[in-house]
């Protein structure tokens, strides 16, 4: 079983912006490090795919927050949770597209 990767920074590019409230890529990096435990079970890829939608929905339903506090799950943020995705998913050896783990995104 491999353990999560405690070298890598999640949405640097978003904490690293002053426009995204911190509070909230905190909510996004808990989300983040709560897939990177779960891929620690070794699930199958249909579980994988469960959770990602999972994830997307709940990353979804953060964005009334984002436009409450002045700010949106635009450009920098879209690319920053998709590379994140994408880093957590090759480090487990996982072979989904960044498209289909995101496929029930709405931002």
């Amino acid at each position: 079983m491999k353990k999560i990767d405690e070298n890598y920074i999640y949405l640097e590019s978003m904490y690293e912006d002053s426009y995204f409230p911190k509070f909230l890529v905190d909510k996004i990096k808990n989300l983040l490090e709560e897939l990177a435990e779960y891929l620690e079970e070794e699930p199958s890829l249909e579980e994988v795919q469960e959770k990602l939608d999972e994830l997307t929905i709940e990353i979804n339903e953060l964005q009334d927050e984002f436009y409450e506090n002045d700010s949106e799950i635009e450009t920098v943020a879209r690319d920053s949770i998709a590379e994140a995705i994408e880093h957590i998913l090759n480090y487990y050896n996982i072979e989904i597209d960044i498209e289909d783990a995101l496929r029930e995104r709405e931002w």
